[in-house]
């Protein structure tokens, strides 16, 4: 049961306490040579030190848990990073950067690069995590559209935008790509344009080739399905979403809910993103599907998760500003 009052959310000393418990459980990790040796790394004591500093002998150099993590360098109160963690961990459409300014009392400015350094400590590592499905599993794949791309559409002599609908969607959105192991993870992918081309790749970079793939009948898949173990379609356009083959189970509505909690949310929760930043907000709304109860995580579960998610990630302020001007 999440309890607001406790220790870890308002009190600083107890975050780092449990932070170092999470990334730290057999004792300090020197995040600069890697030395594990307790005899060799030392708890720095004093007046003129603040707590939770230590030093490793091997390469001399002083850190705290929070090196090597998003949190690195930040002035913010641990707490508060432990607390905006777990409201964007637990809350299944997210959390507004507005709302966490108002529950924290930070301003704006920072509880929007909080918001953004959470999400990067949410984003996972899909090479390291191997290809989806594989022999005797379904891998659901579709694509969605939505919101208005940065890429001004051309006008018409009217004054008008003009777009234009074709076979890969609407000009003028966003495209973004989805897979869905039946039963188990997301991957959300957002493109520049989602074409046969582009959909091929995001399949075979990752999707188990002896895979089902299940998918509704645009001819995105036609060509890429032939690659895996079988390709079934059903046919949307003609009512049929689902189909029973004995005990065989045809649909891509598992992918169609993951994209519908993704869009509620970026509607109802965050109204307004920039392009340059979608592919934060998709890790975020993977990383809580993918850790969803019908899963066996708990809120708990799922915010202690994104906290160890946190180490080897940085993200600048610069770099999010970057991003934002390119």
């Amino acid at each position: 049961m999440f309890d607001i009052t406790a220790a870890i959310y308002t009190d600083a000393d107890k975050a780092r306490e449990h932070l170092e418990a999470l990334h730290w459980p057999n004792g300090p990790i020197c995040p600069h040579c890697g030395n594990v040796d307790p005899t060799r790394i030392t708890k720095l004591q004093g007046k003129s030190t603040r707590p939770g500093v230590y030093k490793c002998k091997e390469c001399r150099e002083p850190f705290t848990v929070t090196v090597g993590t998003v949190f690195e360098r930040s002035k913010i109160a641990l707490n508060k990073w432990v607390l905006a963690s777990h409201l964007m961990a637990a809350s299944k459409k997210g959390m507004s950067a507005h709302q966490i300014h108002r529950m924290l009392g930070v301003t704006y400015k920072t509880a929007w690069f909080m918001c953004h350094r959470i999400r990067e400590a949410m984003a996972e590592d899909v090479k390291s995590a191997g290809p989806m499905g594989g022999s005797g599993k379904i891998v659901e794949a579709d694509e969605t559209y939505f919101g208005k791309t940065d890429i001004q559409p051309t006008e018409t002599t009217s004054g008008r935008p003009f777009i234009k609908k074709g076979k890969t969607g609407p000009s003028g959105k966003r495209a973004v790509v989805g897979l869905v192991e039946r039963g188990g993870k997301v991957r959300m992918f957002h493109v520049e344009k989602a074409d046969v081309a582009t959909v091929r790749d995001i399949l075979v970079r990752n999707v188990d080739r002896r895979s089902e793939l299940h998918t509704d009948e645009s001819r995105l898949y036609v060509t890429a399905g032939k690659e895996f173990g079988t390709h079934e379609t059903t046919k949307h356009s003609a009512g049929e979403y689902v189909r029973y083959e004995g005990e065989r189970v045809i649909h891509s509505n598992s992918i169609e809910g993951a994209f519908g909690l993704f869009k509620r949310g970026m509607k109802g929760i965050y109204h307004h993103c920039g392009e340059a930043h979608l592919h934060r907000y998709l890790a975020e709304f993977d990383f809580r599907y993918n850790r969803r109860t019908a899963l066996k995580f708990t809120d708990a579960e799922r915010a202690e998760e994104l906290l160890l998610g946190a180490r080897g990630k940085r993200l600048t302020y610069r770099r999010l500003d970057e991003a934002r001007l390119a």
